[in-house]
Formats: structure tokens, sequence, C-alpha cells
């Protein structure tokens, strides 16, 4: 067998592959037996290989040396892709350019090749200008208040009170664009808390001011890309009328509120309480930021050359889990898109940017696991395996036989082989505090709970990647 590799243009490769005359001739009974097990023979026992011609005769002419030519198809794929130090990225597309009898069998394969990648530095990262913010009085403040707002009365306003920002209020609205009324335009007594912005524009604030009994035409202009097409973009009008003010009233913050919305007694030992999550949260945060800055920084690092169809591929990917997760919720993609206002073509235009951003991270995880030779091990998968089914509340027996069923196997030991090579760069970081794995405590203490239990069906790697 002979193989030769040539560049067809920036990010296609062809392989053209030449097997000998006699090959064709050597897997010749091993199509023969592929044809016969497709179909049953009378007076041939199962599994006993009719002569040439039944088989012809059944299948067509030619079927034997279609089926030699598929057989060598599969090995030259196979044989071009080991020599690969990553997979392609698209699919081999056969073309064959000779197949008679007699004659050498040449074929080619047109696809796409995983990208060269020009790694960087990604041991040693410094981050050190990715600060620790502290906790201030203010954000403690305001934590306490957003709590208070929460356990709010709404009392009636007094007779003269006019709107203000925070208030509950209802009213009658009738919009008109160009003078002429719209559908979904016109309400009754709608709710509406000012400084929610859960109308358009400035709509909101135009009706501060205003007491129960008033009237007045508020302004506003639909935006772009507004969920009703003919309305976007135009100016309207709406007159409104007041019908109610509620106000918020809050809690007074001692002993009786903290005692209510907590385990504490006193109004100091809730602040102390609160200022601790928060800074647990900020570390948390910095942590997580430290991560972020890490990887970008990585990422920057390296230069390669991405394929447009692998964004266009983790685009639809990204599609299609939009896709899974609306139904789950019973929406239809149809119906989010007009909802939305937008077309799948924006859509994933929207998506491009987050897509080329994942692909890279992907790259570069791969490249560093094939440079620092990290694998996964049997026992790593199993936990895995063992994750996912605490996850789906069933058992990793399921699990693994649903994986191996649908082919997704290789999918999880690769985002497993992902994964750590991330972790190795985290761990390999310049700062020994990025190397903090204080943040995952609960996830690994979760993992390791999955883990104690047995897997009931092992997942072997070497027959997989056979």
């Amino acid at each position: 067998m002979k193989i030769t590799i040539n560049s067809i243009d920036n990010y296609e490769s062809e392989a053209t592959i030449t097997f000998d005359a006699a090959e064709l001739d050597k897997v010749k009974p091993r199509a023969c037996k592929q044809l016969a097990s497709r179909a049953n023979f009378p007076g041939f026992r199962k599994g006993k290989v009719p002569p040439d011609q039944i088989l012809e005769q059944y299948f067509g002419k030619g079927a034997i040396l279609d089926e030699s030519a598929e057989i060598l198809i599969r090995q030259g794929a196979n044989d071009v892709w080991k020599m690969m130090s990553n997979p392609p990225v698209t699919e081999m597309k056969p073309e064959i350019i000779t197949c008679e009898k007699g004659k050498d069998f040449v074929f080619k394969l047109t696809y796409t090749p995983y990208p060269e990648v020009k790694i960087g530095e990604y041991k040693d990262i410094d981050v050190e200008d990715v600060a620790e913010e502290p906790v201030t009085d203010k954000e403690i403040d305001e934590y306490i208040n957003h709590l208070r707002e929460h356990h709010a009365n709404l009392i009636d306003a007094a007779e003269d009170d006019e709107v203000a920002d925070g208030d509950f209020i209802t009213l009658d609205y009738s919009g008109t664009v160009n003078g002429k009324k719209f559908k979904g335009g016109e309400a009754k007594d709608y709710p509406l808390e000012i400084g929610s912005h859960h109308f358009i524009d400035n709509f909101e604030e135009q009706l501060i001011g205003m007491k129960v009994g008033d009237e007045r035409d508020v302004k506003v202009t639909f935006p772009e890309g507004y969920q009703v097409k003919d309305l976007a973009e135009k100016p309207a009008v709406f007159h409104c009328k007041i019908n109610s003010i509620k106000h918020a009233q809050l809690p007074e913050l001692d002993e009786e509120f903290v005692k209510k919305v907590s385990k504490f007694e006193t109004v100091e030992e809730f602040k102390d309480d609160v200022k601790k999550n928060l800074e647990m949260n900020a570390a948390r945060d910095f942590v997580l930021r430290q991560r972020e800055a890490i990887i970008q920084k990585a990422v920057e690092n390296m230069t390669v050359d991405l394929p447009p169809v692998m964004i266009d591929t983790r685009v639809d990917q990204m599609v299609a889990d939009l896709e899974a997760q609306l139904k789950l919720q019973g929406i239809n993609l149809d119906v989010y898109l007009a909802g939305s206002g937008k077309t799948i073509d924006e859509i994933k235009e929207d998506y491009r940017e987050d897509a080329k951003k994942s692909v890279m991270r992907e790259v570069l995880f791969n490249e560093v696991a094939r440079r620092e030779k990290i694998e996964v091990s049997e026992g790593e998968l199993n936990i895995e395996v063992a994750i996912m089914a605490n996850m789906y509340h069933t058992t990793p027996k399921q699990i693994a036989k649903a994986l191996k069923d649908n082919g997704q196997i290789p999918t999880v030991i690769s985002n497993l082989r992902q994964r750590k090579a991330m972790q190795f760069i985290i761990t390999h970081a310049g700062s020994d505090k990025t190397s903090d794995d204080k943040v995952d405590a609960k996830k690994v203490d979760d993992t390791a709970a999955v883990a104690e239990k047995p897997v009931d069906e092992k997942v072997d790697e070497k027959k997989v990647e056979e």
C-alpha cells in the first residue's frame, strides 16, 4: 500500500491511497462472507458462502468488487488516521479513482486535518494582575437591604403621594403607533413595579411623579430586534392612567427581623455571618478569575489557524443544546425564534465568538495533554460514569451501556483528558495561590461520595480504542 498526502487548500487535505491489484483478490473471501451475511440463500446453511455468481445474481454485477473496495477503503482510512497526531476535523470522504480486476486499486480521501498548533508558554503563567477584592461595608449593607426588600410589606400610598422608584402600581394604558392601535398594546389595571424595567425604553421613568387618577402620554421607541417585527424601531405613544400606588415598607433591621431570616439572635451576629459568607464568595470568585486568566493567557500564547468548519461545528452544537433545553421547557425552537425576533442565522452569529473561544481552549488542552502524555485511567472513567449515573438518577451500568450503544465513550474520555490538561495548566501556574483547589471542594467531595459506590459495569478503555 502507498499513501501520498497533499494539501489542496488552506484547510483541506487529500490522501491518495494505492493498493496492489493482488490486495483486491486477497480481501475477496472476506467481501463474499460479508455479502452472504446480509441475506438468506435457499439450499445453503447459515454462514455458508454461496458461489460468486449467486452472490452477484442476488446483489448485482460487480457487488463483490465493490465490497472488496469498501474493505480496502476502511483499511486505508484507518492507516491514514494512524499517521496523524490528532484525528481529522471532518469525516474522510472517499473517491475511487481506479477499481478494476487486474489493476491497482486507487482512491482518494478528502478531509480537513486537525490544525497545526504552535503552543507557547503554558507553565509558570503569572496572573498577579488579578486582584483579590475585599468585602466592603457597602456590599454588606447592600446585601442586607436586598434581603429587607425581599421581606418588604406593601402599604397603600397616601392620597397625594406621587409614584416613585420602587413603588408598585396598577395602571391602564393604550398604545398607538402612527396614531393607530396595535395588538397587545392595551391593558387594564396592569400591575407594574417601577424600576423593574419590565417595559421598553424609559416607559417606567416617565410615570414617576404621577398621582392616583393622573393621566399622561408616555412616548417610547420600540428597540431594534423587538419580538414583534412590525413594531421594531418604531416610535409609540401610550396613554396611561394611574389606578393605585403602593409603597414597599422595609422591615427594620432589628433582632425580630434577624430571627425571622436567620438562625442568629442579634444584629451583630447576623452582620458578621453575612460578611463571612460574602468573603467566602469573594475568595471563590478570586480563584475562578485567576483560573480563567491563566487559561486565557495560555490560549493567547498559542498560535493556531482554526479551520472555519471547527467553529461552524461548535456553533451547530450550541444551537442543538439550545433546542434541547427549550424542548425540556416545552418550547419549540421556531416559537423561540419568533419570540426573540431573530432568525436561526442571527442566533448562530451571536454564538460564533463564544464558539471560537471554546474551540481554542479545546485545542490548547488537547495539545497540552499530548505534550505532557496525559491519559485517562479506567478508574477515572468509571468515576465519571458513576457521577453521570448519580446526575441522571440511574445506575452506572445503565449509563455505561447507553454510552457504549451511542458510541459516546471516546467523547467522555476526550472530555476527561481535556479537564486533566486544564488542571495541569492551573496547578503549574506561577502564583502559589492559583493552585488552591478549595473552590472545587464541594464538587470533589460529591465526586468522592459517588465514587465510593462500586461501578456495576467496568468500561475497558483499550477495547474502546480498538
